[in-house]
């Protein structure tokens, strides 16, 4: 029998006891009128009341609170059943306004008239994402920076001082806490399957939200504050995320290639048989184009799909379920560790056999912090449910696809050879990473290039005007950053791509977009780089931005500069110092375009110098910071403010001297790594 056929539960026995069991133990029947007046309003006493206190510290009694609210959510549970639409709508509609999404918990409502086990989990998951982020919206009518972790955020004094201790000890029991019912954790994280999350918990988190409203109400008329709603995030350049690029590739996630999908859920060994439900509801949302629900339900069989491998690859099987309140959760975190917790080295990423594209792609869309972090936005309400963008769900579908794949049995070729199948396993094989700071490098120096490249369309004084300028004199600085460059240049012939150069004409043929395109093409694995390497990157990039900067400055002063010309707008000394600029910007193009090259061969190059030649790590970092320092005044003399074009001229001439003398032994080391 396959590992998951075996597993019955991902909750360890506490866990499941306290969640499943020990809200039912009481038998009595609550009457709802006891928490519930007769305008509709929550009687906040009265629940309070069901919370249990430790006589040892006066802290909450977490086992013995459940034991007591159990009735209570059950009472509130056939409350709502008893209820139409329309008539909850009237009686609560107006206290969940607060949360600035109303039309999720009306869903949530819904759902629960069907009980539909799925989609109470699904629902449940959603109210906790939206009631963490309007609890954080009150945060910050008292505070500053917003707790990112939900047990910090409803233990914090400023939601206290807001709906009173009292009340927050009663969410904690629910949500925030590992020693209460943990429902947001256990959902998120995968642990929970569907039939072992009682409705009746989803019920009492609805009916506590729209009493938090109405206490929220109250303050706000007695403190005459207005609560404000952060902004939603929104996912910017999707064509960065098209990692299965439909459009290109003739990939589209159809129906046949979700039916294929399905198909394959049934059968992989991926899937724990207890959390199939969820893929199939995931699958389900996604045809029916509600691309949250799907990307919400998939994220955490992700995650138990990937801790089933870890935990028995790497022979810890009590890991795969739910920790208790004194240990961590296996979360992806720890399963995209180089290292175990024991130092020992994680063989997740062997068994995953393409280790970097599984690893590499999990930590763009989940971890990375310049990466979409979409199981972060999702799981704390930073995102617009509704607006959710079909392109981010159609990449996390797309690579789910590609494990059910990976781990089915040999016995499935029909289904893995499918013609739907194959191109989305062809684009996860190669895949690299996008949002790993070395990715963004490259990205930001082929940026830098394309603006330097600007440079030769710009308008310029003809020569003929330029000579009847007098007292205009050659700067001397010119032929010998010229030679420089020249003699630099040819050295890094050795480490070009093949065919790319003319020697005849280094600079011109070297230093271009073509050949900065063709060094960064080179793979590179960013997975579980080293700090001295994220160090240096840091400082390449804080160098990339600089000359980014100064072209951008360049191409404003100079199309500013040649209408006043063309205008007869400029003073004598303005038309010296323009011409100047013109003149200094001929240098000033191949010098950045060298750095940008340099910048490229460091990143290809680091790993390998690295390890082969420990040379002086604070000597190298001095190098890179003499060249950030460069920039930086490169930038402060190109700015409008400024215009220093002959000052640029002998600080950029002085500085190559330096960066020629360190650059040596820089190329010596590159050989020797090659």
């Amino acid at each position: 029998m396959a590992v998951s056929d075996s597993v019955t539960t991902c909750l360890s026995q506490p866990v499941h006891y306290a969640i499943c069991k020990l809200g039912f133990e009481k038998k009595d029947t609550y009457d709802i009128n006891n928490i519930l007046s007769g305008n509709g309003e929550v009687c906040w006493q009265a629940v309070t009341e069901h919370v249990c206190y430790l006589e040892s510290d006066q802290s909450v009694d977490y086992i013995k609170s459940i034991r007591s609210l159990g009735p209570v959510c059950e009472s509130v549970n056939v409350h709502f059943k008893s209820l139409t639409k329309e008539q909850f709508i009237i009686q609560y509609a107006s206290w969940l306004h607060w949360t600035n999404c109303t039309e999720v918990f009306l869903e949530v409502f819904d759902v629960l008239q069907y009980t539909q086990t799925t989609e109470v989990a699904l629902g449940l998951m959603k109210l906790t994402s939206c009631l963490e982020r309007a609890l954080g919206d009150v945060y910050l009518l008292k505070g500053n920076d917003c707790p990112f972790l939900l047990r910090d955020l409803l233990a914090s004094e400023q939601l206290a001082v807001v709906f009173g201790q009292a009340v927050m000890n009663v969410l904690r029991i629910f949500i925030g806490s590992p020693y209460g019912l943990n429902l947001r954790n256990v959902l998120w994280h995968g642990f929970a399957s569907p039939q072992e999350i009682p409705a009746k918990y989803c019920a009492m988190l609805l009916f506590l939200t729209a009493g938090l409203g109405q206490l929220l109400q109250t303050y706000l008329l007695q403190t005459k504050c207005i609560l404000l709603h952060r902004p939603y995030v929104i996912f910017v350049s999707l064509e960065e995320l098209d990692v299965f690029p439909g459009k290109y590739l003739n990939i589209n996630l159809n129906y046949e290639t979700l039916s294929v999908a399905e198909e394959l859920v049934k059968l992989s060994s991926f899937v724990l048989k207890t959390m199939l439900p969820f893929w199939i509801a995931a699958l389900t949302a996604f045809k029916q184009s509600r691309y949250a629900d799907s990307v919400i339900l998939l994220l955490p069989q992700l995650e138990v799909g990937l801790r089933l491998l870890f935990t028995t690859t790497n022979k810890c099987p009590n890991r795969l379920l739910t920790a208790e309140s004194s240990a961590f959760y296996t979360t992806f975190d720890e399963m995209l560790a180089k290292h175990l917790d024991n130092e020992e080295v994680n063989q997740l990423p062997v068994v995953l056999e393409e280790p970097a594209m599984a690893s590499e792609f999990l930590w763009d869309f989940l971890n990375h912090q310049e990466g979409p972090r979409v199981r972060d936005r999702l799981s704390h309400g930073e995102i617009n449910l509704e607006a959710f963008p079909r392109e981010v769900a159609n990449q996390i579908v797309a690579f789910a696809i590609t494990l059910l794949c990976r781990f089915s049995d040999d016995n499935m070729f029909s289904l893995k050879e499918h013609t739907v199948i194959k191109p989305l396993m062809n684009c996860a094989s190669c895949y690299q990473s996008r949002f790993h700071p070395i990715s963004r490098l490259k990205k930001q120096v082929l940026e830098c290039m394309k603006s330097i490249q600007l440079w030769s369309k710009l308008p310029t004084v003809p020569e003929e005007q330029v000579q009847t300028i007098k007292g205009l004199e050659e700067n001397p600085e010119a032929n010998t950053l010229i030679l420089m460059i020249s003699e630099f240049t040819s050295q890094l012939l050795q480490y070009m791509p093949q065919n790319c150069c003319n020697s005849d004409d280094p600079i011109n043929s070297v230093l271009t977009e073509r050949l900065l395109t063709e060094l960064c093409d080179t793979r590179i694995c960013t997975l579980y780089s080293p700090r001295p390497v994220l160090e240096v990157v840091v400082i390449l990039r804080k160098i990339s931005t600089q000359c980014h900067q100064v072209s951008e400055q360049v191409i404003a002063s100079a199309e500013v500069r040649y209408t006043q010309w063309v205008n007869k707008t400029l003073r004598s000394r303005q038309r010296h110092n323009y011409l100047r600029m013109l003149n200094s910007i001929k240098f000033l193009s191949p010098v950045l375009r060298l750095i940008l090259i340099l910048i490229t061969l460091e990143v290809v190059s680091v790993h390998a110098i690295c390890k082969k030649n420990p040379f002086d790590y604070q000597q190298y970092l001095k190098f890179l910071k003499l060249v950030l320092q460069y920039t930086e005044n490169l930038v402060t003399y190109t700015s409008p403010g400024k215009n220093k074009w002959d000052e640029t001229m002998e600080l950029t001439n002085k500085a190559l001297i330096k960066i020629r003398k360190v650059c040596d032994r820089k190329l010596m080391l590159m050989h020797l790594a090659t």
